[in-house]
Parts: structure tokens; sequence; C-alpha cells
């Protein structure tokens, strides 16, 4: 336990809040992976619609 809180301390004295700029970027970075695999997910899905509609005909 004494050891977790030492590494505990150790991080938040590294640890520092990150300025605008750096912010925004992490921001769009992650954004534009949710649109990514939110894109990925609806062409799976769409192309899984039309494999059925042809199975089905």
């Amino acid at each position: 336990m004494r050891k977790f809180l030492h590494e505990a301390k150790r991080v938040i004295a590294v640890a520092r809040k990150p300025d605008q700029e750096e912010y925004l970027q992490v921001a769009k970075v992650a954004g534009l992976g949710i649109l990514l695999i939110g894109f990925v997910g609806f062409a799976i899905m769409l192309i899984s619609y039309f494999i059925q509609g042809m199975l089905a005909s």
C-alpha cells in the first residue's frame, strides 16, 4: 500500500494541466476517432442489409 501511495504522489507531482492547444488537438483526434468508428459501423450495417436483401430475393 505504501508503494502505491508513493507512486500516486509521484504521478500527481509530474502531471500537468494541458494548455488550450493541446486540449483542442486531443479533442479533435478523439472526435475523428468517434466519427470513424461510427462510419465503419454504419457501412457494415449497410452492407449487411444489402447482403440480406440479395439472399432473400
